[in-house]
């Protein structure tokens, strides 16, 4: 019955990919050639395992004559495209089939479907390729180099005193924030002109709600009558930076997570209806979006690997020498001007046990609402009177919700949150 169920699996994926080339007019295969190749590969692994390797090889070396043939005769009529992509797809369809012929089933059909959507969205990618920029290119390439190249090369061992600087570690996080950023980018880059003041204050918020800000204020120097617009979108930018710091403490921290995402989720919610409130009144208004710089340069990347070593090291000196209290003047000067760095900081020295639950999801807090300050800073010196007046306003409702949080949120451990204590005093009620 495994058989069979491994030869039904070929056939269709063979059929999905065979009815995309199909539909493509291929003249190299299409959709009965592709279910047999994905075949042909399956029953090459049915041989026993002893001849199965050699089997397949056999097999492949095949299909790559007959696929020869079949370009050397276009070549002679003639009619000779140059491109190799369905030849590939037939060489991977083969592969495909052995791999599923062998119980990779899971990788096979994840593979077919790849491929099908590849195959699909050559108009699209190439279009996107076509619309790349230089300053686009190296972006990618310098994401690359900073995830690829740089990050396998470093050293994983901690350096210095209180243990907390581990080059990997570092460069891991640097890997994360320029991650995030460039997933605004490339949709800000995707959508284009599209982008309206929400989708504008969202992607911002992703790649930097503080370029943001200062793109938007410096719009209304000249033209005050979009300061209600920009200051919608400033708001969305800072909103999201919740956003992203939950993701951040996800990725890094996932079970302070479990204790900040309530809090920082009320500081987002009060936020968002901002937002709503601020958007009816406004929303047939629009503004030019702003040409946000790369977020993959080398330098700014260096430059955060820095400053996250230091605030890592200042955050485990200061809690060690003067206690947590110091951790919430660390945050409110650090948050000025990067909330990614104490927050990646705070949750590792969480992670580490160095840091109780309910003291650094505050201190995080904290560092959110000293980079509301930072932006309507840079507003009052870039901005109109009236975008400082909406900002002041809507930051400082934030900020009272915030000081509200800070205050009167009750504490809960990590692992009493997840369930524990509950329990316990579910017990004790009984």
């Amino acid at each position: 019955m495994q058989i069979y169920q491994a030869i039904a699996i070929s056939l269709g994926l063979g059929l999905l990919v065979g009815l995309q080339r199909q539909w493509k007019v291929s003249e190299i295969a299409g959709i009965r050639t592709f279910p047999l190749i994905a075949i042909f590969g399956t029953l090459c692994t049915l041989v026993g395992e002893d001849s199965r390797g050699w089997m397949c090889a056999a097999g492949l070396l095949a299909i790559a004559v007959l696929l020869t043939i079949a370009n050397v005769s276009k070549i002679r009529s003639g009619d000779f495209d140059a491109g190799m992509t369905t030849e590939v797809a037939a060489l991977l369809m083969f592969g495909i089939g052995c791999a599923i012929g062998v119980g990779q089933t899971g990788p096979g059909i994840v593979i077919a479907g790849i491929a099908a959507v590849l195959l699909h969205w050559k108009q699209r990618l190439h279009g996107l390729v076509d619309a790349m920029t230089d300053k686009d290119l190296r972006a990618v390439m310098n994401l690359a180099l900073i995830g690829l190249v740089i990050l396998p090369i470093l050293p994983d061992e901690t350096y210095g005193p209180y243990d907390v600087l581990n080059p990997y570690d570092i460069w891991r996080m640097v890997v994360l924030i320029v991650g995030i950023s460039m997933v605004g980018y490339v949709a800000y880059k995707i959508l284009g002109t599209r982008v309206g003041a929400i989708l504008g204050g969202v992607l911002g918020g992703l790649i930097s709600s503080t370029a943001t800000t200062v793109s938007y204020a410096r719009q209304t120097k000249n033209s005050p009558s979009i300061s209600a617009m920009a200051a919608l979108v400033i708001l969305i930018a800072s909103a999201i930076v919740n956003v992203r710091v939950l993701i951040e403490i996800g990725v890094v921290a996932p079970r302070l997570l479990s204790v900040a995402a309530l809090p920082m989720s009320v500081m987002l919610l009060v936020m968002v209806i901002e937002c709503v409130l601020l958007y009816l009144p406004i929303r047939k208004m629009d503004s030019d979006p702003p040409d946000h710089d790369n977020p993959a340069q080398l330098k700014p990347a260096i430059f955060f690997g820095f400053l996250y070593a230091v605030v890592l090291f200042v955050v485990a000196a200061a809690r060690e020498i003067f206690g947590d209290q110091a951790l919430y003047w660390i945050a409110g000067i650090s948050g000025l001007t990067d909330v990614d760095a104490i927050t990646l900081s705070t949750a590792k020295m969480f992670n580490d046990n160095h840091v109780e639950a309910a003291t650094a999801w505050r201190v995080i807090l904290l560092a959110t609402m000293s980079n509301l300050f930072f932006k309507a800073g840079a507003v009052a010196l870039l901005g109109s009177r009236k975008l400082l007046i909406y900002v002041v306003v809507t930051f400082g409702i934030a900020a009272i919700a915030g000081g509200l949080l800070l205050a009167y949120w009750p504490e809960f451990d990590a692992a009493s949150f997840g369930g524990g204590k509950v329990m316990e005093v579910a017990l004790a009620a009984g």
